[in-house]
């Protein structure tokens, strides 16, 4: 039997999401209600996967990244036809090109264990002709075409940097958005999930032992059971 360990706080739409859910599976559920737990739960090997479910994030992505220095996340968003996953989404998240090359090779690996192939999309805070309307947006386009040409060098993914045409990237059917940081990477999130109602899994963490999908803690019951249900399906890969 499958053990998963999910967050309760103030939101009850987890815990109808556990009802329903545990109807259909044969799961063991534990239910916690404290960030230090739920650590606790991830660093458990006797722990399939956890789920933040309802909980604050910040308290328990900062003791994680004290036992995995390379956490990061992606939130998989599959809505309107179109599947991908959106990073960095965590608002101190995705600040150097470093941090994003590392985020584009999880998401990369990550698809390609679920048999589909790379389309990355990189963003900037403008268009390219946008050049010198500011130093902010000048640098974005630079570390654009930067980080553009390290994913180039460093894995054999398809790649393009869309600068600030998300529409055009998600015609393309590109399955990696990479934002120019954590706070535009958090504010599409919202803009999408929380405003316009894509369905979304929640966030995939990579660099960890056990499987762990950060959730919203304003999500709806349907959202929670598709993060549920997510991460039961990656304990079977």
């Amino acid at each position: 039997m499958k053990r998963i360990a999910i967050g309760i706080g103030e939101n009850d739409n987890i815990l109808k999401a556990i009802k329903i859910f545990q109807k259909e599976h044969d799961l063991d559920i534990n239910r916690i209600d404290n960030d230090n737990d739920l650590v606790k739960a991830i660093l458990d090997d006797d722990i399939d996967a956890v789920i933040r479910g309802s909980l604050p994030a910040s308290g328990v992505m900062k003791e994680l990244k004290r036992h995995y220095p390379d956490i990061s996340r992606a939130t998989y968003v599959n809505g309107e036809g179109r599947e991908f996953l959106l990073t960095p989404v965590g608002i101190d998240e995705g600040n150097t090109l470093d941090e994003k090359l590392k985020i584009a090779i999880n998401c990369g690996e990550f698809l390609k264990k679920l048999s589909k192939e790379p389309k990355i999309a990189v963003l900037a805070d403008g268009r390219k002709g946008d050049y010198g309307r500011s130093e902010t947006i000048s640098k974005s386009i630079d570390d654009s075409e930067k980080l553009t040409e390290m994913i180039q060098k460093n894995t054999d993914f398809e790649v393009k940097n869309y600068y600030i045409l998300i529409e055009k990237a998600l015609k393309d059917n590109c399955n990696v958005i990479i934002a120019p940081d954590g706070i535009i990477g958090n504010i599409i999130f919202r803009t999408l999930i929380l405003v316009n109602s894509w369905p979304s899994c929640g966030a995939v963490t990579f660099g960890t032992d056990t499987v762990y999908i950060d959730t919203s803690r304003d999500q709806t019951v349907e959202g929670y059971l598709r993060s549920i249900e997510f991460a039961y399906n990656l304990t079977n890969l």
